[in-house]
């Protein structure tokens, strides 16, 4: 490490990516890479091989320098600067013997020297069939220039003789995965894509079928494991996606290359895919690196298909979950589609929006859990819950298992006590433990009918006290109904005996007006709902101030959760590349914020 150090002028590396300029005294000044700054306040000292910057007070030497600027481990950038300078290093297996001094450099080197021969071949005329793939995918050449796909000559000793040719040992060859102990090449007839570390080093490939007499039967066949590839641990798109995954805090994992190459070309450049394996936990330990340490901070999103084998991938990836200190998500679209062929039939928008409409991976798994049971039935909702309970209980961020015991309880349609409590014995490891029997239910809910409302449900005692005035005090409803629309409620229950409310008032008054309401539809959830909130009694005589104001509560719950949800799109878009969205929506938000605070006045008061 000391000669590495040694050799390794921080003046060059540094300089490779910042412009430096004398600063006097022996010292180089240049914009800091690691904040936003216009006057020069980073430093660097060749004398003494060390940086500072006194406007963020980032500092160290040459190593910590590539380990911030190019989010690597201490080991990697010890490897890159040791490949930049000729020193060679040696490898120790910890339960083995000491590796071969120098192998892994001559593999790197000969695997450089593979991928631009495979790219200067995809421009012959061997290669058509390969160009024609990738034009049907909406890669033109300089794209493939970019990501470095290249093509396999269909000859099978072209890549082995050229290789050779250049001074590269066969057993080096063979220990690479570059060519077979028979002396024909690993790769013959094929589209390739390079795989890099997070250094830049390209450690092995990745190829596709494209031709019909390609007598190997794989779609997809990948470098074999060597000293520098190891498919448990790579991931296609890192050395692009690397900067952009720590700048983030998000990394978006699709299913294979074309689709990396597609959410870079949409605007998604922090996307990666796993090679030749389904992704694993050290994939996952990788990514966790490349995020940092920090409970919550980041984002994982993973575009698994809607199908069965998606689902399987979920569930794989939900299972070692807990080695995420960020939170995991999962982005499906519903056509379907994978990124590749959604950006070209539907754009790139729809590539980030693909992703932008991420759900809780725990919330996938959990309504796949659900959907395998008979709701109808109360031994289907019970098992139901006993399937889900664990998932819940499961979620990092306690903060979050209340909010999500009450959607799993409205998605199972049982009384949220009884959830909470599955919920708390799943995670004390009660596993299968007996849930007591549910307690009867108003009615037997039939299929299509409305879930019923729990009367003790804090987060929709608003919409209860409100709907309860409207179907015992009307005659204290303003003439607009106090700007009160079906939007403002979340539950469908109380959403429907608003609508039927409106539905009653249009006809002419049968003198009975909690029945006029129930009447108006053929629910029985609404009728015995209506029943209930007629007799239900208040804590005081309500007044006109009293509906006022509860109607002001409802409406300003109803912009809380608009404004909430505006952020959130806000977030999402670019202001530079989509500003007349984000301008439009930053209006809007300014509109809602002035509802907000207008009606917090009037919410100021008594309400039961």
């Amino acid at each position: 490490m000391a000669e590495v150090r040694s050799r390794a002028k921080i003046e060059d590396i540094v300089g490779a990516t910042v412009a430096l300029r004398n600063a006097g005294g022996g010292s180089l000044k240049g914009l800091c890479p690691f904040h936003d700054e216009k006057t020069p306040s980073f430093q660097v000292t060749p004398s003494k091989g060390l940086f500072y910057c006194f406007g963020c007070g980032e500092g160290g030497d040459v190593i910590a320098f590539l380990m911030k600027h190019d989010n690597l481990t201490f080991v990697e950038a010890i490897e890159q600067l040791a490949d930049r300078t000729g020193v060679v290093l040696r490898y120790v297996d910890g339960d083995g013997p000491r590796a071969e001094p120098g192998l892994r450099t001559r593999i790197l080197e000969a695997n450089q020297a593979a991928a631009d021969f495979f790219a200067a071949q995809l421009a012959g005329p061997d290669a058509i069939e390969g160009r024609r793939f990738l034009d049907q995918r909406g890669f033109d050449r300089e794209v493939a220039e970019h990501f470095g796909v290249g093509w396999a000559p269909r000859g099978g000793k072209e890549l082995g003789n050229r290789l050779r040719a250049l001074g590269f040992d066969r057993s080096v060859l063979i220990k690479a995965g570059l060519v077979r102990e028979a002396g024909w090449d690993f790769f013959q007839g094929r589209l390739l894509w390079p795989i890099r570390d997070s250094g830049r080093n390209v450690v092995g490939f990745g190829a596709r079928r494209i031709l019909a007499e390609d007598r190997m039967p794989a779609k997809y066949i990948n470098t074999p494991e060597s000293p520098v590839y190891k498919k448990s641990q790579v991931l296609y798109g890192l050395d692009l996606a690397r900067r952009a995954i720590g700048k983030k805090s998000q990394a978006v994992v699709v299913e294979g290359y074309t689709d990396v190459m597609a959410a870079h070309l949409s605007g998604v450049d922090t996307a990666v895919a796993s090679c030749g394996t389904a992704f694993g936990e050290e994939h996952a330990r990788t990514i966790q690196r490349l995020l940092g340490g920090d409970a919550f901070t980041g984002e994982i999103v993973f575009t698994f298909d809607g199908d069965a084998a998606g689902q399987a991938a979920a569930i794989k990836v939900f299972s070692f979950d807990r080695q995420f200190t960020t939170q995991t998500y999962v982005a499906i679209e519903p056509s379907g589609l994978d990124p590749c062929d959604l950006r070209l039939q539907q754009g790139e928008a729809a590539v980030r929006e693909l992703v932008a409409r991420r759900v809780p991976l725990y919330r996938f798994v959990m309504s796949n859990a659900i959907d395998r049971f008979d709701l109808d039935r109360a031994d289907g909702r019970l098992a139901a819950l006993r399937s889900a309970a664990p998932l819940v209980g499961s979620i990092r961020d306690r903060s979050l298992v209340g909010a999500y015991v009450r959607e799993l309880a409205g998605m199972i349609g049982l009384d949220v006590e009884e959830v909470r409590r599955e919920v708390a014995r799943a995670a004390r490891g009660g596993g299968a433990a007996v849930v007591a029997e549910p307690r009867p239910e108003p009615m037997e809910r039939k299929s299509g009918d409305l879930p019923w409302p729990d009367p003790q449900e804090r987060r929709l005692a608003v919409e209860r006290g409100y709907t309860k005035l409207v179907v015992q005090r009307p005659d204290l409803l303003g003439a607009d109904w106090d700007g009160v629309t079906a939007d403002d409620f979340t539950h469908p229950a109380y959403r429907a005996v608003w609508e039927a409310a409106q539905a009653a008032a249009a006809q002419p008054f049968s003198g009975d007006w909690s029945r006029q309401i129930a009447e108006t539809s053929e629910s029985p959830v609404l009728r015995q709902l209506v029943v209930a909130l007629a007799v239900e009694q208040f804590l005081h005589d309500p007044d006109r101030a009293y509906v006022e104001a509860y109607a002001a509560k409802l409406r300003l719950l109803s912009v809380t959760r608009a404004v909430a949800e505006l952020k959130s799109r806000l977030q999402r878009t670019n202001p530079m590349t989509d500003q007349p969205a984000y301008n439009r929506m930053f209006v809007e938000l300014l509109q809602l914020e002035a509802s907000r605070k207008e009606l917090q006045q009037l919410t100021i008061g008594s309400l039961d």
